[in-house]
């Protein structure tokens, strides 16, 4: 999951979760340690065998090539993952750095005849385009055993075409978190809200006290997308939420509009945004993290909406998760509060024994293990010990996801053609955007949310 300057994407392969009670995040929530006893230990480099029963080829002379659109700290501990199956096989693997939408630049390295040989697909629409061009490869026993013993069925077939295996995922995130400084609120004497409607008094409260309260990271359009998902799926609900998503009600329908009204409330008031909206939409998501935690007591924002994966970014501060940094469910618009969460999906493109045995390790427990202790990550497999996590909060909110279980939905605009649910510029990230600029104009944002949706759906 990117979190430098560019547009950060790979978090947008999004699952919605709708649960009472199903993440439980206080300010010194307690560990979660206690569970079964680690799986993720191995033996030393090279035995090609685990604890976690993961068992990988020799693989000596063999070069890969993967490509992700991580980048800085996210890219760099990904890296520590490929370096330990090296150092299990022997082979060599390079990480190359891909653009959104990655259909798109994996199009053009397949045109030049030099397709890597492993994609990290943000989108489960991108494993669908690479099915239907013909460019995924299917998941071999070895993958698949692995899934099976560590994974959901939701996430197998989340990676699943036409009821074959292509994809893995590796990361997931859960994007239904408010970070905070907690020097600001303390300040203001604001505390942690949990309705829709509190979380708009707390702002203002902080407001009061002299600090802009919410950042937002507006010139990265997807982060938009996940104010109205979240918005939506809260107060929608999970069957209004279902027919949107795959375009069986119009983005003209009464349910958009009071989402759209709701985000207003914020999006509509300059004075609760960083920089107003002139200000976000120039605001790429990571900045919007960093500003939210440096400057003292007087930041450029008090809070900044996004998913676990801040963390990589607050870690480029002097902050520190737990304290300085905390963090609370995105409040409850209806009545029960939303939780999304991401993930990207390893797909073969070029076949052979070296690529199979790395989609094999990414689906171990052994490589969960590796990116967990990292810190900014999330992993989909079950059979990861919390103890992994190198906090508390962070062990919460992968208990969270592993507790969700099946009970998930796939993010809308993820679900939807590329070109309008994942393209910068363009589609619901541009309308959403210009939505921003003017929020006064909801029913103009929904024609042309509507109008740009049956284009790309084509009906």
């Amino acid at each position: 999951m990117r979190t430098t300057g560019t547009a950060l994407r790979s978090r947008r392969t999004v699952l919605a979760v709708v649960a009472a009670g199903s993440l439980v995040l206080a300010a010194g929530c307690g560990s979660d340690s206690d569970g079964k006893k680690d799986s993720g230990g191995g033996k030393p480099a090279g035995s090609g065998a685990s604890a976690s029963g993961v068992v990988l080829p020799k693989l000596s002379g063999t070069k890969l090539e993967v490509a992700a659109v991580w980048t800085g700290p996210e890219q760099a501990n990904f890296i520590k993952v490929l370096k330990e199956f090296e150092k299990r096989t022997g082979a060599s693997v390079t990480f190359v750095p891909a653009q959104d939408p990655i259909v798109n630049f994996l199009g053009t390295k397949i045109a030049g005849g030099a397709p890597p040989d492993v994609a990290m697909m943000p989108q489960v629409g991108a494993i669908t385009q690479a099915v239907a061009k013909k460019w995924a490869k299917p998941a071999g026993p070895g993958a698949q055993a692995q899934l099976d013993k560590n994974y959901s069925q939701v996430w197998k077939d989340l990676g699943a075409v036409g009821g074959k295996q292509y994809g893995v995922y590796f990361k997931a995130a859960n994007k239904s978190l408010v970070w905070y400084n907690t020097k600001v609120l303390q300040n203001a004497g604001a505390s942690e809200p949990k309705t829709w409607p509190d979380f708009l008094k707390t702002a203002e409260t902080v407001s009061a006290s002299g600090v802009t309260p919410v950042s937002v990271g507006g010139a990265d359009g997807w982060t938009l997308t996940d104010w109205f998902e979240n918005v939506y799926l809260s107060q929608a609900g999970p069957d209004k939420y279902d027919q949107l998503a795959q375009h069986k009600i119009k983005w003209t329908d009464p349910s958009v509009k009071a989402a759209l009204t709701t985000l207003a409330q914020l999006f509509g008031k300059p004075s609760l945004i960083s920089g107003g909206a002139d200000g976000a939409l120039q605001t790429e998501f990571p900045a919007s993290v960093t500003q939210t935690f440096t400057g003292g007591d007087q930041p450029k924002g008090a809070m900044v909406f996004e998913g676990d994966f801040a963390q990589t970014n607050i870690a480029q501060t002097k902050a520190k998760v737990g304290t300085d940094a905390k963090v609370f469910p995105f409040p409850a618009v209806g009545a029960k509060a939303p939780v999304v969460t991401g993930g990207d999906a390893a797909v073969i493109l070029k076949d052979s024994k070296g690529a199979q045995a790395l989609l094999t390790w990414l689906a171990s427990t052994d490589a969960a293990k590796i990116a967990a202790g990292s810190g900014g990550f999330v992993s989909p497999n079950k059979g990861l010990d919390l103890s992994a996590y190198p906090n508390d909060v962070q062990r919460t909110i992968a208990k969270a996801l592993v507790a969700a279980g099946d009970d998930i939905r796939f993010d809308m605009s993820d679900q939807a053609p590329q070109s309008f649910g994942g393209t910068p510029g363009k589609g619901e990230w541009k309308d959403l955007q210009d939505f921003l600029k003017n929020p006064k104009d909801i029913a103009g944002t929904q024609q042309k949310l509507e109008s740009d949706a049956a284009k790309a759906y084509k009906n």
